[in-house]
């Protein structure tokens, strides 16, 4: 009886913690469309000095805005990222890493 419940709890944090990160890619473009765009171009393809974002690993994109919004500098554009970051909840940024991660890079 004991390892069917070390099981079941097993099965529910594996469970809670895949849908925290998953993201609901309709609602990171949303949030993408607010302001991101306005650097990163339509769709995340990147514009001057900004990086494409589109079809990148969602680890890897949360990484990065988990950074940023810690008040990590990363590259040259930091400050405005670190600025735009702060203000993002974990859903957020798990939605806008879905969004990203499922454009096409081309």
């Amino acid at each position: 009886m004991k390892s069917l419940f070390i099981s079941f709890f097993t099965l529910l944090l594996t469970i809670n913690a895949g849908s925290a990160t998953s993201g609901d890619a309709a609602a990171g473009e949303a949030r993408y469309g607010v302001n991101c765009f306005i650097c990163h171009g339509q769709k995340g393809k990147g514009m001057a000095s900004y990086p494409k974002l589109a079809g990148k690993p969602v680890p890897y994109l949360i990484e990065k805005l988990e950074a940023y919004r810690a008040g990590t500098r990363i590259g040259p554009n930091s400050d405005l990222m670190i600025m735009n970051a702060e203000p993002l909840t974990d859903d957020e940024i798990a939605n806008l890493a879905a969004y990203l991660s499922s454009v096409k890079s081309n």
